[in-house]
């Protein structure tokens, strides 16, 4: 009998978040994702839940309500400035820049949209809004080791994951 996903459980992952409405990829991590199932909540806790008892091989789909995981969209977060006052530095559609407020709180921001005039950037997080599916394949569960669980996770090299996407804000 394999081993099922449950707490105390190393499990190695890929998955895909598409939107759910145009079916677009919004972002895939295809190098394996490695966890300690309960003591490492990488991903929205609907979908640690939706994993529980898959086994290597399982492949899911886990359709996510952005909005309820990340609140809802605030258009007092969306910014367009004229491209002169932005350095050149920051021109590029995706570019993620660390802003302060005057109470020294730091929020990221994705630069959305440029024309030949202006700037806009966003303070939402990406998902926010958006009715999303996140389609997963578990590749390995077996018992984490020791290390694996006082680490929470793979032991050594691993995805690079922009973290600004998953986490709730």
């Amino acid at each position: 009998m394999s081993d099922t996903v449950r707490d105390g459980k190393f499990v190695e992952l890929t998955y895909e978040v598409t939107d759910g409405k145009s079916g677009h990829v919004l972002t895939r991590v295809e190098f394996p994702l490695g966890y300690v199932h309960g003591h490492n909540e990488i991903l929205a806790p609907s979908v640690h839940k939706e994993l529980e008892g898959k086994a290597a091989g399982d492949a899911i789909e886990v359709p996510i309500d952005g909005s309820r995981i990340f609140g809802p969209r605030d258009e007092s977060l969306v910014f367009t400035d004229d491209i002169g006052n932005v350095p050149e530095e920051y021109r590029q559609v995706g570019t993620s820049i660390l802003m302060e407020n005057d109470k020294g709180q730091t929020r990221s921001f994705l630069v959305t949209r440029i024309d030949d005039e202006t700037l806009t950037v966003d303070g939402n997080n990406p998902l926010c809004g958006r009715a999303v599916v996140f389609r997963l394949r578990i590749l390995t569960v077996r018992d984490a080791t020791d290390a694996e669980t006082k680490a929470g996770g793979a032991i050594g090299a691993g995805p690079d994951i922009d973290p600004a996407i998953m986490r709730p804000v």
